[in-house]
Formats: structure tokens, sequence, C-alpha cells
């Protein structure tokens, strides 16, 4: 599925179509920096009935969100060098605990989380828009 983003409200269609076909517990978030990764995060978690206040886990290199449905971690490795660094921070603990873990910058880690059933979304900037792509 692809999407084209012209202004900040295009996000809720864009969950609005994702949502019904969001079968893994496991969502790869990629794109450059600014893309719009936690800003989709954001809508997504509101129409999940979450009522966290979302940010970027750049820092804290994960954040925990409640819904009605169970926990969602958000994650950023963008920090992270190397997939041990994965590894200490725990994250199958998180997996296994989540109703949904939603991973930016996967990369570092993505070969061990190809063992997993997952889905994949790309944000990409295109001059004024965001070019959006979801497997």
């Amino acid at each position: 599925m692809e999407f084209k983003i012209n202004k900040i409200e295009d996000w809720q269609s864009v969950i609005e179509e994702i949502l019904p076909k969001l079968q893994h517990n496991i969502l790869l978030l990629k794109g450059n920096l600014g893309a719009g990764k936690t800003t989709f995060t954001q809508f997504l978690l509101k129409r999940l009935g979450s009522n966290d206040e979302v940010s970027s886990p750049t820092y804290a290199i994960v954040n925990e969100y409640d819904s009605p449905k169970g926990n969602i971690f958000h994650f950023d490795l963008y920090r992270i060098k190397n997939a041990d660094e994965v590894e200490d921070i725990g994250i199958h603990e998180y997996l296994d605990h989540a109703f949904l873990s939603i991973i930016e910058w996967p990369e570092v880690y993505e070969y061990e989380l190809s063992q997993f059933p997952h889905h994949e979304m790309s944000i990409e900037t295109e001059g004024a828009f965001r070019i959006v792509k979801f497997v």
C-alpha cells in the first residue's frame, strides 16, 4: 500500500487504511530524520485508544504506552550501534509482552527482527510531501 501525505491531517486516513491490515504485533518504521515516524505513531496510538502523550524515544530508547488492548512499546534504535546493544535493552522481553511494538530505525537489528512476523512501513520525504509505503 502506498499513500501520499500532503498535510498532517492525512495521517488519519493512512491509519484508517493500515489498521485493519495490521495483523502482527511488530511494526518497523523506516525513514529519514523528520520524515514523520513519531507523528505517525502519535496518530496510531490515539486511534488505538491510548490517552498517553506520545513523544520520540530517541534518548530513552523505548517508551511504553497504555491502550485498551494492552501495552504498546515505541523504540528508537537510531543511537544503537549493534545488535548486542539491542539485546542488552531486553528487546525480547518487550516484544513478548506487547500488544504492539513500533520500532523506529530498525536497521541495526533488522536481521534478528526478520525472524518474527512483522510489518514494515517507510516514510520518505519528496519535496513538500511524504510518501508512505506499508507492507
